[in-house]
């Protein structure tokens, strides 16, 4: 049966997400409504299985954070599963000592699969809702991004994955395309070129840079606009280990300073849900607001007592004195955030300052990826480079966080159209 609706899956190794289009009326939505949570665009990519580690009793954001005031009558002695995640990067070619150590009866293709059927589940139901007489299994095209260092063999898996999750109904079902990240942040880029004016191609070709900040990984890609929409790779990609992520971990240093490192491991290791939680409240108080403008910016209390009260039981010593001197309460000053962002963020800069050393002059920069949506990483990069690029062209597309799922959307409704694929094949032999 013929394709109706186009459904594309970012499934990421910190946050995954899901968008929709029928190809009728081509309208991208990305999905906002997921377990316990309405409004973010992704939800975490983590487990918590039962005690066994055979069933899903939760996914996505109810698995990792927790405010520990919910749960009633929990002490120090009584903990809750470590929920497992981070289980993608087994398809990736790093040292296996780098890789999670997931829980035993748990391998890295059950926790694919188990987290792409809870999210497949919702994906199904939310087709039915909208369009109730599609066939799902029949008419429903699913695009799906993957790294661009992924083997054949990782992507195998991944169809294997897909197919045991209950997404497509034989393994080499055509209904399962994948793309690559930077591909569809490519896709989704060229849309934005035409509102700059810089789709017209001039003696060098027009030049852009995507600079992907995810959560673990930053990628940098330099493409040439040529004629007909297609588009060449002018560099090889750069990329990097300084992702949103790590200014989280950062955090967790500045917190551990303040409560001793042994109490930190304790609660990594005892009291995951509820530690997560509080990196969840410096998130929504500090990280995506902070802009870096000392005159605007206006101390932040974190009271320990709230976000994470099983620490009480924790603390001694000095440390201890000194909390109860300041009621649990951490004060984040501008200087204290300032140092927590600088070391990933210079690492940052320094990729950027590489890359156009390498690709020459640029027409136009796009920042997409979750943690491009940090003001204060925007401005950084915006004093740094906004004389190195043509007319000032950087640009934070509406929601990077999702730009890589819809430009795969986009490339799935427009296969017939879209020219990139073929090229970019082409030129990844020749590079390789």
């Amino acid at each position: 049966m013929e394709n109706r609706v186009v459904v594309s899956i970012d499934f990421g190794t910190t946050y995954s997400g899901f968008a929709y289009a029928h190809k009728i009326d081509n309208e991208i939505i990305t999905n906002d409504t997921w377990p316990d949570q309405i409004g973010p665009l992704k939800t975490n990519t983590a487990l918590q299985y039962d005690k066994n580690f055979k069933n899903v009793v939760e996914w996505g954001f109810p698995a990792l954070a927790k405010n520990q005031k919910k749960v009633k009558g929990k002490s120090k002695n009584q903990t809750a599963s470590k929920p497992v995640e981070h289980f993608k990067l087994h398809l990736s070619n790093i040292p296996d000592n780098e890789k999670p150590v997931l829980p035993k009866g748990i391998n890295y293709k059950k926790a694919i699969t188990d987290y792409l059927k809870c999210m497949g589940e919702l994906i199904k139901e939310t087709i039915a809702t909208r369009w109730p007489n599609v066939k799902f299994m029949e008419q429903v095209l699913i695009i799906l991004t993957v790294p661009a260092v992924f083997s054949d063999q990782a992507k195998a898996i991944m169809r294997e994955c897909i197919y045991e999750a209950g997404l497509i109904n034989v393994k080499s079902s055509e209904k399962l395309q994948f793309i690559t990240e930077r591909e569809a942040a490519a896709v989704y880029c060229m849309k934005v070129l035409k509102e700059h004016n810089l789709d017209t191609v001039g003696s060098m070709g027009t030049n852009f840079l995507i600079v992907d900040c995810g959560n673990s990984t930053v990628d940098l890609t330099t493409w040439q606009l040529l004629e007909n929409d297609k588009l060449e790779e002018k560099t090889i990609r750069a990329s990097g280990f300084c992702g949103g992520v790590y200014v989280d971990k950062s955090f967790l240093a500045f917190i551990a300073r303040k409560i001793g490192s042994t109490v930190l491991t304790l609660l990594e290791e005892n009291h995951y849900g509820e530690l997560q939680y509080m990196v969840k409240e410096f998130c929504k108080k500090v990280k995506f607001l902070f802009t870096g403008n000392k005159e605007e910016y206006k101390t932040v209390e974190l009271d320990l007592e709230y976000v994470c009260p099983i620490i009480k039981q924790y603390v001694t010593g000095d440390k201890l004195e000194q909390l109860e001197e300041d009621e649990w309460i951490i004060e984040l000053k501008f200087e204290d955030v300032k140092r927590i962002f600088d070391p990933v963020v210079n690492k940052i800069i320094k990729l950027i300052c590489e890359q156009l050393n390498n690709s020459g002059p640029i027409s136009a920069m796009f920042l997409v990826g979750g943690f491009n949506e940090s003001r204060y990483l925007q401005k950084r990069i915006r004093e740094e480079f906004s004389s190195k690029v043509k007319n000032s062209n950087i640009s934070v597309p509406s929601q990077p966080v999702v730009a890589s799922l819809r430009g795969a959307l986009e490339y799935g409704l427009n296969m017939k159209k879209i020219k990139t694929r073929r090229l970019l094949r082409s030129i990844l032999r020749n590079l390789s």
